[in-house]
């Protein structure tokens, strides 16, 4: 049966979503997909994961998809980041029986994906991205979508994305901030970007920004006819808001914390999208905000939503007639509602600084060792260990791997990491001493035994001998 593209892929496999939770880096695992699922969602999308690291690593796969296998998790989608064709079409090769389209990842700004070159890092390397998406297209059973930031300038966003259709993109999501608008810079998405996307494409266009409840929502389709809207921060902070609800903090979290025993993930996930529903509440309950960051166990975790709950039904209960929300929130603290990120004056007010002076360091402030200037992070690892040093000047320099650029290993005779060096000792029947590779001295040894009196009279440990040489690789 031949893949469906475009709107017959959307309408038919996708089941004509509208409502999508967006590829959260360790935010949209399995139990909080199903979370929201549960309210709303039509569509979700994995984390976004890293297609060389998939493809070497089976405890990478296992533990990010081959693991999460579930028949409520559908329509799926794997979002993959990738810098090269064959290794994102080998990683997409053994991600696409477990999801229903492979995504590339071409919208993430943060430093890590200027670092690893990727993300919205390569979105000025049209010819690269052309033959990606050329050989997904050709060589996946399922189609391929892309999810991107826009220009500054409408004009080279809407080439942008039509390049991106003629190379055999099926299915476009838009995020309306460019790449430098991020964290205390992100201002607001332009809507405008994405109608005119929508307009210049014959592809489906799911629009991502400014969602923070159902209207928005509403208001995005009706202003800039996309076929769906993505959310990220909105969903994080209120996993209803596609129903229209704005639910009780702790009982989103009782929910959550429910599907995370049947379908277990890294507590520092659970921890994370708590710090996220109990934004509010935390503010009023510092106390509990510490117990959280402390707790080592999910048991822990229910203990203090537990005491959470107590605590805000004695303050409705204490409430008094005709009280208002405090802070110029919305709603009261417990319940969910959106998180207004403040902006780089907001935030310098927050922090107490003083006029001219930054809110957020730089990446240079932050690895220079001064204390005043560490991230809080590092602080409390300068409190545990006070010789502790985060000059990089000081920090160990790897060399690189010949193939690969990861750190190689000291004593590889082919100046290599150990995947490489796996894959070039075993093509080349060679050792490696050094990662304790011994292709060349195990094939010897399967040939002196078969040779000698005792191998020719067991051609059958013989052969099992060669197999198991084979099988090292």
């Amino acid at each position: 049966m031949p893949k469906l593209c475009g709107e017959a892929f959307w309408r038919e496999t996708l089941r004509g979503a509208h409502f999508v939770v967006a590829p959260m880096v360790d935010q949209s695992e399995l139990a909080w997909r199903l979370l929201s699922r549960r309210h709303g969602a039509q569509l979700c999308y994995t984390p976004m994961l890293h297609a060389q690291v998939f493809l070497r690593d089976a405890n990478y796969r296992r533990e990010n998809l081959y693991g999460e296998a579930c028949a409520e998790d559908r329509p799926l989608i794997v979002q993959f980041c990738a810098n090269d064709p064959e290794v994102f079409v080998q990683a997409a090769l053994l991600a696409q029986d477990y999801c229903d389209a492979i995504d590339l990842n071409l919208g993430c700004p943060q430093m890590i994906a200027k670092r690893g070159h990727y993300g919205a890092f390569l979105q000025e390397e049209w010819d690269l991205l052309q033959r990606m998406i050329l050989l997904a297209n050709e060589k996946l059973s399922v189609p391929i979508t892309c999810k991107i930031r826009v220009f500054p300038d409408i004009d080279r966003t809407v080439q942008y994305a039509q390049m991106l259709e003629r190379a055999g993109c099926q299915l476009l999501t838009v995020h309306g901030r460019t790449k430098e608008q991020k964290g205390p810079l992100a201002g607001v998405a332009s809507w405008e970007h994405i109608q005119a996307v929508r307009k210049a494409v014959n592809i489906p266009v799911f629009a991502n920004g400014n969602i923070q409840c159902l209207s928005d929502v509403e208001e995005c389709i009706r202003k800039t006819g996309v076929h769906g809207v993505m959310t990220a921060e909105g969903n994080l902070h209120n996993p209803a808001l596609f129903e229209g609800r704005n639910p009780l903090v702790w009982e989103m979290a009782e929910e959550y914390l429910e599907i995370v025993q049947k379908y277990p993930c890294p507590l520092s996930y659970v921890r994370a999208h708590l710090f996220k529903l109990w934004h509010h509440t935390l503010q009023v309950y510092q106390q509990l905000r510490e117990e959280l960051a402390k707790v080592k166990t999910l048991e822990g975790i229910v203990d203090v939503n537990r005491e959470l709950k107590l605590r805000c039904q004695e303050e409705i209960a204490n409430q008094k007639e005709g009280e208002k929300p405090k802070e110029g929130l919305p709603f009261f603290h417990w319940i969910c509602q959106p998180y207004i990120r403040p902006g780089p004056r907001e935030r310098c007010k927050e922090n107490g600084a003083e006029k001219g002076v930054r809110g957020k360091r730089t990446l240079e402030e932050e690895e220079d060792g001064n204390s005043e200037l560490l991230s809080k992070n590092k602080q409390k690892k300068k409190l545990r260990n006070p010789n502790k040093s985060f000059d990089p000047s000081l920090k160990p320099k790897y060399a690189k791997c010949d193939q690969c650029g990861n750190p190689k290993g000291n004593k590889c005779v082919f100046n290599m990491c150990r995947g490489c060096c796996k894959k070039r000792a075993f093509k080349e029947t060679a050792d490696c001493p050094g990662h304790g590779l011994l292709f060349k001295t195990k094939y010897e040894k399967s040939l002196s035994w078969q040779h000698s009196p005792r191998g020719a009279q067991s051609p059958e440990l013989s052969q099992r001998g060669e197999a198991e040489v084979v099988q090292e690789a």
